[in-house]
C-alpha cells in the first residue's frame, strides 16, 4: 500500500474519518493501531507477527529492566533484546547474502561450493522498525528514558503507519508523550500536513520517477553504450532520483502523521547543500544518521581516542551504514567511500583553520562536495561490482553507440540544477518557514500547482520507494 496509490487514499481517509469521529482517546488510539496492522499487513499479513514479537519482547523486556537493580541483570535483558531483534534483522536480510559471501570465499581456496538461494523474503522496514525498538531499549538500558508502562502507546510507537516501513527512524522521548494526551490537529496544521503530503507525491512521482528515473534506468543498464557525458548525467540523475524518493516518502509520513495531530522529526534539510561529508550527514537521513552516531559511533568511542582510533571507528560505522542500507558488498563499498571522505576532511580540518566564509569559497565547496556524492552514489545503484566498474569505466567514453534523447538531457539538467540552487539558498531555512512567508493566496495557487502536476504529469507506472527494499 504505497502513498501514492488510490488503495492508500482510501484508508487514510477512513482513517482520518474515524480519527475525529471519535472522542475517547484510548479507542482512537487503538482504532491507529489496528490501521497501522492492516497498512503492514497489506504487503505480507505473516510479518504482522514480527512486529508483535519484536514489540513485547521489547515492552516486557525494557520494564523489567527499568526496575532491575542488579546491573548483570540489567545487561542480561539487554543482550536478550539484542539477539532477538538484531537475529531477525540478521536473518531475514543476511542470511542469503551470508550464505553466497561464504561460497565465495570458499572459491578463492580453490573449493566450488555451489549453496542453493534460501529463497528469504524481506519483511518490509524490519531495518527501520528494528533500529526504532532497539534505540528504546538503549535508552532505557541507559536510564536516558524511562520504561513505557502503557502497552498500547508502546505498540502504537513501533508500528505508527507514516513511518513505520521507511522511517523516519522516531525515537521514543520524540513519540511517546504525543501517546498521553488526545492528538488532533489544528487547521493549520491539517493544511500543512497535507501540503507537505503533496510536495512528497510530487517529489517521488514526478521528479524520482517520471523525469529522472529512466535516465537512471538506460544508462545503468547499459553504461557502455553512451558518451561520458550521457553516463555523467546517468549518476547526476540518481543523485536527483534517491533524494526526491526517500525525501519524497520522509514528506509524505510526516505529512500524513500532521493531519492526525501527531509531529515527526525532519528527516532531511537541503543535503546537496552541504559543506562537506560531515555536513551532509547532518542534512542526509538525519533519523539514521544521528541513530549511528548515538549509538555506535559514540559507543566505539567516538573521536575522543587517538586519530587512527578516530579513523578506525568513521569507517567501520560508515560501512555497517551501507550495509544496513542492503546485503550487498556494493553498499559496504558505498559506506566505506563516505568513511574515507569523512576521515580526509577531519584530517584536513586539523591541520588548517581556514574555513569557507565567503559566498564564492562555499559554493565552491558545495559543488565539490555534491559531485563527490555524486560518484559515491555509484555503487549504492550499481547491480553488483561488474555494472560499477562498468559505469565508472564509461564516465570517460568519448563515444558511444546510443545516446539520451535532448529532452532527457534538458530535464536532467534543470532538475538537477534547480535542486543545487534550492538546497543552496534554503541551507539555513526549514520548508515550512518558506511556506508560511507565502500569501494564502500563493499558497493555495501552490497547492493547486501541485495536484495538476501530479495528475497531468505522472506517469501512472507506480514505482516502490527505493528504501523500501531496506
Amino acid at each position: 500500500m504505497q502513498f501514492d496509490s488510490f488503495l492508500f487514499l482510501i484508508f487514510w481517509l477512513v482513517v482520518l474519518a474515524l480519527h475525529y469521529s471519535i472522542s475517547n482517546w484510548r479507542v482512537q488510539k487503538i482504532v491507529l493501531l489496528i490501521a497501522s496492522y492492516l497498512f503492514y499487513a497489506a504487503w505480507n499479513p505473516p510479518f504482522v507477527v514480527l512486529l508483535w514479537i519484536s514489540t513485547t519482547v521489547d515492552f516486557f523486556l525494557a520494564k523489567t529492566m527499568a526496575a532491575a537493580k542488579n546491573q548483570e541483570r540489567r545487561k542480561g535483558l539487554l543482550t536478550i533484546s539484542l539477539l532477538v531483534n538484531l537475529g531477525f534483522l540478521g536473518f531475514f536480510k543476511y542470511a542469503d547474502f551470508l550464505n553466497q559471501s561464504f561460497a565465495a570465499v570458499l572459491g578463492l581456496t580453490g573449493i566450488n561450493y555451489q549453496p542453493l538461494p534460501l529463497g528469504i523474503v524481506l519483511p518490509i522496514g524490519i531495518s527501520f522498525y528494528t533500529f526504532q525498538t532497539l534505540s528504546y531499549t538503549l535508552d532505557v538500558y541507559q536510564r536516558k528514558t524511562p520504561a513505557e508502562t502503557s502497552f498500547l502507546d508502546f505498540s502504537l510507537f513501533v508500528t505508527f503507519f507514516p513511518q513505520l516501513v521507511a522511517g523516519p527512524i522516531v525515537r521514543a522521548p520524540q513519540f511517546l508523550p504525543q501517546c498521553k494526551t488526545s492528538q488532533k490537529a489544528s487547521s493549520e496544521q491539517f493544511i500543512w500536513g497535507l501540503t507537505l503530503f503533496l510536495f512528497g507525491i510530487f517529489a517521488k512521482a514526478i521528479l524520482a520517477d517520471t523525469a529522472l528515473a529512466p535516465v537512471v534506468d538506460q544508462i545503468y543498464a547499459t553504461p557502455g553504450a553512451f558518451p561520458g557525458l550521457d553516463v555523467w548525467l546517468g549518476v547526476l540523475a540518481f543523485s536527483g532520483q534517491i533524494f526526491f524518493d526517500f525525501a519524497g516518502y520522509s514528506l509524505c509520513a510526516i505529512g500524513a502523521a500532521l493531519t492526525l495531530g501527531f509531529s515527526l522529526p525532519d528527516n532531511f534539510h537541503c543535503p546537496y547543500g552541504a559543506l562537506g561529508f560531515s555536513d551532509f550527514w547532518k542534512r542526509w537521513h538525519i533519523s539514521l544518521s544521528s541513530w549511528l552516531r548515538d549509538y555506535l559511533y559514540f559507543s566505539l568511542g567516538g573521536s575522543r581516542g587517538k586519530p587512527i582510533r578516530t579513523a578506525f571507528n568513521l569507517v567501520l560505522v560508515m560501512i555497517l551504514g551501507g550495509l544496513w542500507h542492503g546485503a550487498a558488498w556494493t553498499f559496504a563499498v558505498w559506506g566505506c567511500l563516505h568513511g574515507l571522505f569523512l576521515i580526509v576532511e577531519h584530517g584536513i580540518k586539523q591541520i588548517t583553520a581556514y574555513r569557507p566564509t565567503g559566498l564564492a569559497a562555499k559554493l565552491v565547496l558545495i559543488l565539490v562536495t555534491f559531485v563527490i556524492v555524486s560518484l559515491t552514489w555509484i555503487p549504492f545503484r550499481a547491480q553488483g561490482f561488474d555494472n560499477l566498474a562498468a559505469i565508472v569505466e564509461a564516465l570517460t567514453n568519448t563515444t558511444g553507440s546510443s545516446e539520451l534523447a535532448m529532452l532527457n538531457r534538458v530535464v536532467v539538467v534543470a532538475v538537477m540544477t534547480t535542486t543545487l540552487i534550492w538546497h543552496m539558498a534554503s541551507r539555513e531555512i526549514r520548508l515550512e518557514q518558506r511556506f508560511d512567508n507565502f500569501s494564502p493566496m500563493v499558497k493555495t495557487s501552490v497547492i493547486a500547482l501541485l495536484m495538476v502536476c501530479v495528475g497531468i504529469f505522472s506517469t501512472g507506472d507506480s514505482r516502490a520507494f527505493i528504501y523500501f527494499q531496506f
